[in-house]
């Protein structure tokens, strides 16, 4: 049976420098379960490491967690990876890593924390997670949709770090699962400003560093259960699956 599913597929953790301390697995969870949210996302610049915190934090909760990352292309363009599963996320870390140079100043970027369950303090990422990599955008995306996951251009409403910000445009050849669209965007003018793109799935998301802004963009998905697969067919609007956003 169809319903609909709460969800906000891109949430940071404290693992990215820009993110706010109290971004930790447990605070994370206790928002979303707060607010009724159904699904989340967790998408840290360039890196999967704190999603199996996030997702041991959400057990025993009927919160879904999906692993996801926020890669940033060669030429300056955030795209969203989520994927149906951790090893699959760790392995489009591993492809980025390979990728990504330079070293976090914490005075400058901030702390890069990797917590576990229980919001305590593993250690410190010293790889510069807000940095680009020297992955062409067509590379990442032939690489997320390898491992079997969705990629989604990220807050394409934004002038910096947006396809369109960065290219001007969406070629035809970028085969993007979905465009996202920050809260400060609303349907109709959204639908006026992105009239070309129409043939897309919109969907919106909270982007979220800070506790509070965790939920604050969102959007409904009509699914039969809450899950990655469910979340892909939506996307495609398939069997009935689909996407409402406001």
């Amino acid at each position: 049976m169809l319903r609909r599913y709460k969800a906000d597929l891109h949430v940071h953790t404290c693992l990215s420098p820009c993110g706010d301390l109290k971004m930790s697995p447990r605070n994370i969870v206790a928002r979303a379960v707060q607010l009724h949210i159904d699904i989340i996302a967790i998408c840290d610049h360039n890196s999967a490491e704190n999603i199996p915190a996030v997702s041991k934090a959400a057990e025993g909760n009927a919160l879904v967690v999906l692993p996801g990352m926020e890669v940033c292309t060669q030429e300056e363009v955030h795209v969203l990876a989520i994927f149906e599963n951790i090893q699959s996320a760790l392995e489009m870390q591993s492809a980025v890593y390979a990728h990504l140079s330079g070293k976090n100043d914490p005075q400058v970027f901030g702390m890069q924390v990797i917590a576990n369950e229980v919001d305590e303090v593993e250690g410190f990422q010293e790889r510069l997670l807000i940095g680009a990599t020297d992955l062409p955008i067509e590379e990442v995306l032939n690489h997320i949709h390898k491992l079997g996951g969705l990629a989604i251009a990220a807050h394409i409403d934004r002038e910096g770090y947006s396809v369109i910000g960065q290219l001007g445009f969406i070629p035809e050849t970028l085969k993007f699962d979905a465009l996202e669209l920050t809260p400060r965007l609303k349907g109709e003018e959204a639908q006026a400003r992105f009239a070309e793109y129409r043939h897309h799935t919109f969907v919106r998301n909270s982007d979220a560093h800070f506790i509070q802004d965790v939920g604050v963009g969102l959007s409904e998905y009509v699914l039969e259960r809450p899950s990655f697969s469910e979340i892909a067919k939506a996307l495609r609007n398939e069997e009935g699956r689909r996407v409402l956003t406001a």
